[in-house]
């Protein structure tokens, strides 16, 4: 065992497992590069930078991980990027402010800042973990915000979005202006699970200019998702699908209900909805046809309307006696196959006459 760690008392060994970063000085040196600005109180990185996976623990032992300042950060985000396209963009209607907002603080986006700016290198999380999770350096983004926020507040958060992030490292009249289709990637979703959508209108009314205005809300497997509103039908299935995509991402509760109501629908289906046919049961699409000598008879009682009498079976003909053969030339009643049946005393006779035979 670690000398030095032996002599430590319990509290300074819980703290110096805990905290990774060691140098403080060089985490320093890193952020500010980073965020472009030296942190006030370095604590509040340190945790936005440990994924749960790294299983740290504070000193009353419970898990120290960056999710409570990524739940921080991702309102603050809406919040901060949603004023900057709003001050840049004016007189652009709500629909197309929301869908820039959305696009720059989507997980996408995130994840390849944090690569681009080297924050994914910071974060304390195991290997493996790391590299099957592509949404851990974005939850990091997020996290690394909502500390930003805590230091040094709303102004700093804004500055960094500002000067930092949309300044030098991403085009933002290009994102605001290139179009996501919201409901193609929620159609994906659904049929990749194989879920049933659909776009049910709330309203259809005008507004003080007279413009037409309809509301949607998307349904999956009869559960509701996200509302959108809009000038054109286009529009609000748009925003509608937009809010159900990040409903999605957010909230896993609205995920369960969706594939919980898709197992009803499914073991409904599987069930029988009634019994099998009986296949012996008797046949009455057969229509039973008269036989030959019973149509004169039914056309009789037809016409009458009462039933014919009977007819009466005709006699057994007699069997006429065969005429003698005029000429014996067409007689051919001894051309024969069969020979024809010989008496006991024949047969024995036969059989003496061809025994006599042998012998002599």
């Amino acid at each position: 065992m670690d000398y030095e760690l032996y002599t430590m008392n319990y509290r300074d060994i819980i703290e110096r497992l805990r905290l990774p970063f060691r140098d403080e000085k060089e985490l320093r040196k890193s952020l500010s590069q980073i965020i472009g600005f030296y942190p006030h109180n370095i604590e509040h990185y340190k945790i936005a930078l440990t994924h749960k996976s790294s299983g740290q623990r504070n000193d009353k032992g419970r898990p120290l991980n960056n999710e409570r300042l990524e739940f921080l950060g991702d309102a603050m985000l809406d919040a901060v990027v949603g004023h900057i396209v709003f001050e840049r963009f004016k007189g652009k209607r709500e629909g197309f402010l929301t869908n820039t907002r959305s696009k720059l603080v989507s997980r996408e986006t995130l994840g390849r800042l944090a690569n681009e700016m080297g924050l994914t290198e910071l974060i304390q999380s195991r290997g493996q973990q790391r590299s099957h999770n592509s949404y851990m350096a974005g939850n990091a983004f997020e996290a690394l915000v909502g500390a930003i926020y805590l230091d040094q507040g709303y102004e700093a958060v804004r500055r960094f979005m500002e000067k930092r992030i949309l300044a030098q490292m991403v085009n933002i009249d290009k994102v605001a202006y290139k179009e996501v289709n919201f409901k193609s990637k929620l159609l994906e979703w659904t049929q990749k699970n194989r879920v049933r959508m659909d776009y049910k209108m709330l309203k259809q009314t005008t507004d003080d200019k007279g413009s037409p205005v309809f509301g949607y809300v998307v349904v999956i497997e009869g559960v509701e998702g996200g509302k959108g509103q809009g000038y054109s039908k286009k529009e609000s299935q748009q925003v509608a699908s937009q809010e159900t995509l990040q409903r999605l991402r957010r909230e896993p509760q609205f995920i369960d209900a969706i594939f919980q109501a898709k197992s009803n629908r499914t073991k409904m289906e599987e069930e029988p909805t009634m019994a099998a046919p009986n296949l012996e049961a008797e046949n009455n699409f057969i229509i039973e046809q008269p036989h030959e000598e019973e149509e004169p008879r039914r056309a009789e009682k037809s016409k009458s309307g009462q039933r014919p009498a009977e007819p009466k079976k005709p006699e057994r003909p007699v069997e006429a006696e065969k005429p003698e053969a005029a000429d014996d030339e067409f007689d051919l009643s001894d051309i024969t196959h069969t020979p024809a049946e010989l008496s006991r005393e024949d047969i024995i006779a036969a059989a003496e006459e061809a025994a006599f035979k042998e012998e002599s």
